[in-house]
């Protein structure tokens, strides 16, 4: 591919990254004409919903470009990994996936492989990559995934590798292409970044400092999306609670809800993640009075001791945890409410362990993502005594059976009642899947003209973390 990088470039973005991505398609084009082949790409996303949001980023581009994807990873020209680095298995992941594409490359030596994301920050993971990884082409990070098309221009242009890692984040430049999975749906960042500092967590070293984007911006994106179809929004950020802080002019989440609220054709908000310290009674308010907000809330929980909450500088304790979640559930009568638990924390002990589980049973979740501690080097947590894994793989055992047994009692609860289901997709069983209200999944079966609709499914069986269900016969099928 042949790239003219003599073209000036504009300074102002995302201009300027428009004006790489028309290089890079034009280049292409050339190249496909002369070819008969098209480039395709392959894209692995590993973390969070912030990462997944960046992936639809890179695929929007990269398919503004003229590359399509691949129906498999091996036949790509380009590999993607998008990383993670909060959990230690994510890392070691990546790295078994390089060794695993170094044959590819042996076999295709104009294989181009890019690693991006929370990872990336990390200087000793950037020094093993350079020194024992050099098959990888291009790296950058969290804070400058927009410049993707210009480093991918550099990269092709020069034929060698490029490595771009911000150590501080820039402006926030959000208008780019973007291919989203679902043409109904769609995540949508609000901020960036973490104050927080939990101490066992490497977010806010990875991904910086807390920023808001602005109101106006995120109201047009989103009354964009709903011209395009979008019925489903989620709106993104490490601690949503926190939203407008730092802003010129001063806006609370909810307040930013009720905005959300009145733009025409979006019939669902969601979003993710809430810190309970910052979980304000006029967020309560927007959940009951907002018929948009969907009954679901994710609220962390992490340690039901308040003297690991402490240790962990989570800037709440058990009894504040228990009162804002009471309040969710009187505001709104059966709010589903998930949560993140941490089983091994160093210091923690049996007695810690069992007010863990004595939340667990007082709130009922209806979900949870449970962790065993895995130290991340960096934090605060990491140089603490660590707890056995003798120990601490019984305790999980123990949780996972105490939420199961919490999970079944409030899905039978929910049993034969008829919730609101927006159908997504076909499941592996053949039936259709989706998710109601309260986020329960469900599969039942209708005909797949009505993925993107929202009808009326009635929970038939249980089957823990989803549901069986049919199909109102009141549905109209289009």
């Amino acid at each position: 591919m042949t790239i003219d990088m003599t073209r000036p470039a504009p300074e102002k973005e995302p201009e300027r990254q428009y004006h790489f991505m028309d290089l890079l398609k034009e280049a292409l084009e050339q190249e496909q004409t002369e070819s008969g082949k098209t480039r395709t790409y392959s894209i692995t996303t590993m973390g969070c919903q912030m990462n997944a949001r960046d992936s639809e980023k890179l695929r929007g581009i990269l398919e503004y470009i003229g590359y399509r994807e691949a129906a498999r990873e091996k036949d790509a020209d380009l590999v993607i990994y998008n990383t993670c680095c909060v959990r230690e298995n994510a890392e070691q992941k990546v790295y078994g996936k390089l060794g695993y594409l170094k044959g590819f490359k042996k076999q295709n030596p104009n294989l181009k492989i890019c690693l991006c994301g929370c990872m990336m920050q990390e200087d000793a993971v950037l020094e093993k990559i350079q020194k024992s990884y050099p098959q990888v082409d291009l790296i950058f990070g969290t804070h400058n995934i927009y410049k993707f098309a210009e480093l991918l221009a550099t990269m092709e242009e020069s034929g060698s590798r490029i490595i771009d890692i911000w150590q501080a984040h820039g402006e926030i430049v959000e208008d780019l292409p973007s291919l989203r999975k679902f043409g109904f749906k769609a995540s949508v960042n609000i901020m960036f970044g973490c104050d927080n500092f939990c101490t066992y967590c490497i977010v806010p070293y990875v991904r910086g400092r807390e920023r808001s984007r602005k109101p106006e911006e995120i109201l047009k994106e989103i009354r964009d999306l709903a011209a395009d179809g979008v019925k489903e929004i989620q709106l993104l950020g490490q601690n949503v609670n926190s939203y407008g802080r730092g802003l010129e002019e001063p806006i609370t989440f909810a307040e930013l809800l009720y905005k959300i609220a009145e733009i025409e054709g979006i019939e669902r908000i969601r979003f993710m993640t809430s810190h309970p310290k910052d979980l304000s009674d006029d967020l309560i308010q927007a959940m009951r009075d907002i018929p948009q907000l969907m009954p679901h809330f994710h609220l962390p929980l992490q340690s039901g001791s308040s003297e690991l909450l402490h240790r962990m500088n989570r800037h709440y304790d058990k009894a504040r945890y228990l009162e804002r979640a009471e309040a969710l559930q009187a505001a709104v009568p059966g709010i589903s409410l998930t949560t993140d638990i941490i089983v091994g924390f160093p210091g923690e002990t049996e007695e810690d362990f069992e007010e863990t589980l004595d939340v667990v049973r007082k709130v009922g979740f209806d979900s949870a993502f449970t962790f065993i501690y895995s130290p991340r080097i960096g934090t605060p947590a990491a140089v603490m005594e660590q707890a056995p894994e003798e120990v601490t793989k019984p305790r999980f055992d123990r949780l996972l059976k105490v939420l199961e047994e919490v999970i079944e009692e409030n899905n039978q609860k929910r049993l034969h009642q008829t919730y609101h289901v927006l159908a997504e997709s076909v499941s592996k069983n053949g039936m259709l899947t989706g998710r109601t209200e309260t986020n329960q999944l469900v599969h039942f079966e209708a005909p797949e003209c009505m993925i993107g609709q929202i009808v009326p499914v009635t929970l038939d069986e249980s089957k823990i973390y989803y549901f069986i269900g049919h199909l109102e016969r009141t549905c109209i099928i289009a």
